[in-house]
């Protein structure tokens, strides 16, 4: 190990077929924009885990509800000891359903 430290990245987890697929490519451009941007946060030392709606209101950690589009959804799972940001389910706008 050279103990050189990775930067943060974003995954569909468990992967895009799971995630991702099927869903209009609006739907995905945006989700992938919103999670490069959380990456790119993250890299300036901004703490992810407190942004969006998390399981408790007001806590920080856990997965994060972010909006996308009109009123569509992504969750997303910070995880800072991975340096990964993993987006576990998209829920559409309604007008995409």
């Amino acid at each position: 190990m050279t103990g050189e430290v990775q930067g943060w990245r974003w995954e569909y987890e468990p992967d895009y077929e799971h995630v991702a697929k099927g869903l209009p490519e609006r739907v995905t451009v945006e989700v992938e924009r919103l999670a490069g941007q959380l990456v790119d946060l993250a890299e300036m030392g901004i703490d992810v885990t407190a942004i969006g709606e998390g399981p408790r209101p007001g806590a920080v950690g856990g997965v994060r509800r972010l909006p996308v589009l009109e009123d569509g959804f992504m969750l997303a799972l910070p995880l800072p000891r991975l340096r990964l940001v993993a987006i576990t389910y998209i829920c559409p706008p309604f007008a995409d359903l």
